[in-house]
């Protein structure tokens, strides 16, 4: 019988995905969610929505194929939300968003990406996770300048670990960058609430013109930019899924929550990438415990 024990590193490797998911685009979704004239509780309701859509399928997903595969909210929608919903309702957003997850899940049932993932040699999948991975680390040291002894000191402990102790490298990135913010005093957890936030239901309005300026793009960048990266991350860490019913999964799960704010939820790439390494575990038949821990941390997150 297999053990089901989880490794310190494994544990913390599901919990880094989640907070760098949340830290890098938490912000674009507010912005997106308030140029549609959310208020701050209906927003909070829709982080609420997409934490407990992303822990149910990346669970769901990573415990049925035995493989980590994490799910996502699309930051590169997001951002083309913030730009394309300001002058519209809340109800006309929601019809947007249904709109979108409606074609993503005949995308799937048809099998048209699934026909696009298996022409995709191997190698051009790993020069998309490449490019990703290098611009989200360039960016990285665009903040040197403003913030030299919190980013040089985090990369200082990397490099330290990932030298002498290769597993424990993000996590003492993370440790010495959180003990420098609080000490510094650019932690401020005086207005911090831990209360839980219920989604509220919207009734949906679909706009036709609303529907072909943003609905449409919004479908075509959430599969290009966030899907097709993310089964690449998956092709190029060595694991082969099948693609047509995890994208029914993900975007079925993102339609019948729309209602909710759940706007898109895709295959992660970024995170996915640091679940799939062998920091998150050596075997890599053991690396979807990693992922099985950060949907119980998305989890956790969506009652926070």
């Amino acid at each position: 019988m297999r053990s089901f024990s989880l490794p310190l590193p494994t544990l913390l490797a599901g919990f880094i995905a989640v907070l760098v998911g949340y830290a890098s685009s938490a912000a674009i979704i507010w912005q997106a969610a308030a140029s549609a004239g959310a208020n701050a509780d209906q927003i909070a309701g829709w982080m609420t929505a997409l934490g407990l859509g992303m822990g149910i399928s990346t669970l769901a997903l990573t415990l049925w194929r035995k493989v980590p595969i994490l799910t996502a909210w699309s930051t590169p929608g997001a951002a083309l939300l913030v730009s394309g919903l300001p002058g519209a309702t809340l109800n006309q957003a929601v019809g947007v968003f249904i709109f979108a997850n409606g074609l993503m899940v005949l995308c799937g049932l048809t099998g048209l990406f699934a026909r696009l993932m298996k022409i995709i040699p191997h190698s051009l999948a790993a020069a998309m996770l490449a490019g990703i991975l290098l611009r989200f680390g360039l960016q990285a040291f665009a903040t040197l300048e403003d913030h030299l002894l919190l980013c040089g000191a985090m990369l200082a402990a990397w490099l330290l670990c990932k030298a002498l102790y290769p597993r424990f490298a993000v996590v003492a990135a993370l440790l010495v960058g959180g003990a420098i913010a609080v000490f510094s005093g650019n932690v401020a957890g005086n207005h911090i609430s831990l209360a839980f936030v219920a989604p509220e239901y919207i009734a949906p309005q679909f706009t036709p013109s609303l529907l072909l300026s943003v609905g449409v793009p919004f479908f075509l960048v959430t599969m290009a930019s966030q899907n097709a990266p993310g089964f690449a991350t998956m092709q190029a860490s060595g694991y082969r899924v099948p693609v047509s019913p995890l994208i029914v999964a993900t975007a079925g799960l993102a339609l019948i929550l729309s209602p909710f704010g759940v706007y898109s939820i895709c295959i992660a790439a970024i995170t996915a990438a640091i679940c799939q390494s062998p920091e998150a575990h050596p075997d890599p038949q053991r690396r979807w415990l990693a992922a099985a821990a950060a949907g119980g941390f998305y989890l956790l997150g969506a009652k926070l």
